[in-house]
């Protein structure tokens, strides 16, 4: 579990800190913050157009094997990012570094449940998650420090470091198990001519992005509405990480006591009731800390509940669909950005963002609400 942490933290790493140090890029690309956005946008099309593909390509190999190909790739990608020059060659290479993310958690989540013990199965991959939860609390504001004081690109070569540390974790702690492949290309594919495949796509792609429409603007949220000075913004992101890896490992020990289902309906109603009060308290200082915790705490408690609705949903595409509901996280976190900058546009305040963040988690929660009902009755 702890190789598979590794590469969580690597793969959370190499995501979020784009975010940190945009505006660095920029200037030593010298173009504008929303055209360095780019750079966001096409590392999550590479993890939709890669999370099926490279699961597909390498689902005849056993799960070892695919994960160390699979960092491979990351740390070619990565490391290519950190050096290439020129604009359009930095966009191709952060277009393939996000290819190998969703296949990375789609056969990680795989072998953590499979090496799990029974009834333990969203525990394990909640362990896996926490790399990415710790990367948010501690590697993002080390990232984003490297890119500020010296150069962004020492921030992917860390990133790249990491990919090679993962590698080696892999290769020395990971036990080798049988192929994940249990059904043929066909059947896999099979999975996404359901109707399930799809209600789960959509309850992901919508309800987490509450959690984006929420921590896109959260640095303008601080410090105009709340009234944070500037400087303390990175501490408010580390209360918000913090907040994230204790959620991911109540969210793995909650989907295991009251089943992965029952669990995401609590997570994406909690979301939306939170990000309900702090809309409303959002003018109040004093509550900008302990309220950044709670919201990043509740907001990540879905991570491994969902995982484990993936893979109990898709007999013998598990991995598929596991790596496919990484695809849909990464499409909610464009959706929750877009939709949540929205309102600012219009001139609703920078507390805004946090109501469109409300409806997106109430729409996951009923999602997951109608999932549960319709396996009651057997229509699912």
């Amino acid at each position: 579990m702890i190789s598979l942490a590794f590469g969580s933290f690597a793969i959370g790493m190499t995501e979020f800190s784009m975010m940190g140090v945009l505006p660095d890029v920029a200037a030593d690309l010298s173009i504008d913050i929303p055209t360095a956005g780019y750079f966001i946008a096409l590392y999550a099309f590479g993890v939709v157009v890669g999370a099926p593909t490279l699961v597909m390509a390498l689902a005849a190999y056993p799960p070892k094997k695919a994960l160390l190909f699979l960092m491979g790739l990351f740390v070619l990608f990565n490391g290519l990012f950190a050096l290439v020059p020129g604009y359009h060659t930095l966009l191709i290479a952060r277009f393939m570094s996000g290819l190998p993310h969703g296949a990375f958690f789609g056969v990680g989540s795989v072998v953590a449940a499979s090496l799990a013990s029974r009834g333990k199965e969203a525990q394990a991959i909640s362990i896996m998650f926490t790399g990415m939860t710790i990367a948010n609390l501690l590697g993002v504001p080390l990232g984003t420090y490297i890119g500020h004081h010296y150069s962004w690109r020492y921030t992917y070569v860390f990133v790249t470091l990491c990919g090679i540390a993962t590698l080696a974790a892999l290769y020395v702690w990971l036990p080798a198990i049988k192929s994940h492949l249990q059904g043929g290309v066909s059947q896999q594919f099979h999975y996404f001519k359901t109707k399930t495949a799809w209600l789960m796509m959509a309850m992901i792609s919508i309800g987490t992005g509450g959690l984006f429409a929420w921590i896109s603007y959260i640095a303008p949220l601080m410090t105009e509405v709340a009234k944070v000075q500037e400087d303390q913004v990175s501490f408010v992101m580390v209360v918000v990480g913090l907040g994230m890896v204790v959620g991911n490992l109540i969210g793995g020990k909650l989907a295991d006591t009251i089943t992965p289902n029952k669990a995401v309906i609590l997570s994406f109603a909690s979301m939306a009731v939170c990000l309900l009060v702090v809309y409303f308290t959002a003018h109040i200082n004093a509550f900008a800390y302990p309220m950044a915790f709670i919201t990043g705490m509740i907001s990540f408690s879905n991570g491994s509940p969902l995982q484990m609705m993936l893979i109990n949903s898709a007999k013998h595409a598990e991995t598929l669909a596991a790596a496919g509901g990484q695809a849909s996280f990464n499409l909610g976190n464009t959706l929750g950005a877009y939709l949540g900058g929205l309102p600012i546009v219009w001139g609703l305040g920078y507390h805004s963002p946090l109501l469109v963040g409300v409806l997106m988690a109430t729409v996951g929660a009923l999602f997951a609400l109608y999932i549960l009902v319709m396996r009651k009755y057997g229509r699912l």
